[in-house]
Order: C-alpha cells, then sequence, then structure tokens
C-alpha cells in the first residue's frame, strides 16, 4: 500500500475530528476513550436505550464492544445499530470473547444478521470461531487458529460479508478478496488488557472518514502498531507502555505513518 493512504486517513482524521460512539466494555472505556483522542477523534460513551439512537445520529461511526456483556446492552446496541444503518454510519463490531460462552457467541451472531457491520474486528481466535475453522478462547484472550490465519479471515468475511479485521502478530484485513498484511506492532501489546478495545477504537476513527473500510480499517492497525513499536522505547513495564502507548498515538504524523507503516497488499 503507497504510505500516502493511511497518511491522508490520519490527516483527515485530525481535520474532521469525528465522533465516535461506543456501546463497549467497562473495563477498558477510559482507555478506548482516551485513544480515539489520541488519534483525532471526538468519543462519546453512551449505551442507556433511551438516548442511543439519537447520540448516533450525530456520530461519524459506531463501536460495539461485547466485552462485559449484557441482556440490556445487547438491546441498546441493536437500537444504536440499526439507527446507524438507517443513517449511513458505519457500525464496527468488536466480538470479544466469541467462542468463550454461548451467549457471547449467539449475541455475535445476532449483531451480525440483525445488522449491517462494517468491520468485524477481533483477535485469531474470535475470528476463527466465527469462520467455523476453528479457534479457541479463554475468557477474552485468543488462543489463535488451527489453520492459515489469512484463509481463516478470508472464510470469516465470505460468511459475514463484511470486512475482517484479524489482530495478531500480522494483522489480516480482509474484504475476502483483497488481503492486507499489517506488520506494525509489538510483542508487548498483546500483554496488556485492552489493546484490542483501544485497536476497535482507533479503527472507527479511520473508517468514519474513508470510503473503503478495508483500507481504513489496516491504515488504523499500521497507526497503532507503529505507536506500538515507538511506545517500548520508553517503557518500563505494562502501565508505563500503556501510558507511552497513548502518548506515542497523539504527537504520530501523517508524515511518520507514511514513512514507517508496513501494510502489504496481497
Amino acid at each position: 500500500m503507497d504510505g500516502a493512504i493511511p497518511a491522508g486517513l490520519l490527516s483527515a482524521v485530525r481535520s474532521e475530528r469525528p465522533l465516535i460512539h461506543h456501546i463497549t466494555n467497562s473495563v477498558t472505556i477510559n482507555d478506548c476513550a482516551n485513544v480515539a483522542i489520541a488519534t483525532g477523534a471526538a468519543p462519546v460513551m453512551a449505551e442507556a436505550a433511551e438516548e442511543v439512537a439519537d447520540m448516533v445520529a450525530a456520530a461519524g461511526a459506531l463501536v460495539l464492544n461485547i466485552g462485559t456483556l449484557s441482556a440490556v446492552q445487547v438491546e441498546a446496541m441493536l437500537i444504536a445499530g440499526r439507527r446507524a444503518n438507517e443513517l449511513g454510519i458505519p457500525v464496527i463490531l468488536d466480538p470479544v470473547g466469541a467462542g468463550a460462552t454461548t451467549f457471547r457467541t449467539e449475541t455475535v451472531h445476532r449483531l451480525l444478521d440483525a445488522l449491517d457491520i462494517a468491520v468485524l474486528k477481533g483477535n485469531a481466535g474470535e475470528i476463527g470461531v466465527l469462520a467455523g475453522t476453528g479457534g479457541s478462547v479463554r475468557g477474552v484472550d485468543s488462543g489463535g487458529v488451527t489453520g492459515d490465519p489469512v484463509e481463516t479471515a478470508r472464510e470469516c468475511a465470505r460468511l459475514t460479508g463484511t470486512v475482517v479485521s484479524m489482530t495478531g502478530a500480522v494483522d489480516v484485513v480482509t474484504d475476502e478478496k483483497r488481503v492486507f498484511l499489517v506488520r506494525n506492532g509489538v510483542p508487548a501489546m498483546e500483554r496488556l488488557s485492552g489493546t484490542g478495545c483501544m485497536a476497535s477504537s482507533v479503527t472507527a476513527a479511520f473508517v468514519a472518514v474513508a470510503d473503503d473500510p478495508a483500507v481504513a480499517s489496516a491504515s488504523a492497525l499500521a497507526a497503532f502498531g507503529l505507536a506500538g513499536e515507538r511506545a517500548t522505547a520508553c517503557a518500563r513495564g505494562p502501565y508505563s507502555f500503556r501510558t507511552a502507548l497513548v502518548d506515542e498515538l497523539a504527537v504520530l504524523t501523517p508524515e511518520d505513518l507514511s514513512r514507517e507503516m508496513r501494510i502489504e497488499e496481497r
């Protein structure tokens, strides 16, 4: 991919400052809000069924994250998602822990059936479960996939009809036909709670300003991964890494991203 493309999308996020509506994980909600701000977007965390349809109408993208799931939250997600679909606002679904419990797995399928999802952003275990090709999840952590990661992501995209953004040692983004491999990132990102949720917020910010959700998703993961690479230089452990990750994302320039992004298109 030409580095000018992700650079242009980061510039657009910073200039347009899209509102990103989250119905999300209570464990990582503050991190998601701050990483959205660091990217250049404006976050709002609203999940009351009484207001989500009004709130999402002002948004550039909607993030649905099932990390701390409840039946009440699912209903709010459906209300917000249907309104977003009516208005042409992209919906990013993070299927946290899909495969760990029947409730989580059935909820993901319910949301995929009921809503037009622009991007399904999950880890390898979650995507493998949803693709039906074999994936393992322990709690909300990925146990990986049993087969080829690219083919797993492609099969999930075929089954769901959405862009699949699968995070791992090498991130895979596909709309079934095109495949983008994103090689930015560091292992420390997997050892900190919430980086997957944060990646969904960054993805939503990029998708909000783009016409192509696959290109936007790959660009977002490159930006987030590059911030992680830079954060390792000043981090002593997981919490200093967390602070540095947000800081490095905030100071990341389009020129940095153009020069240092590592996105391979197949």
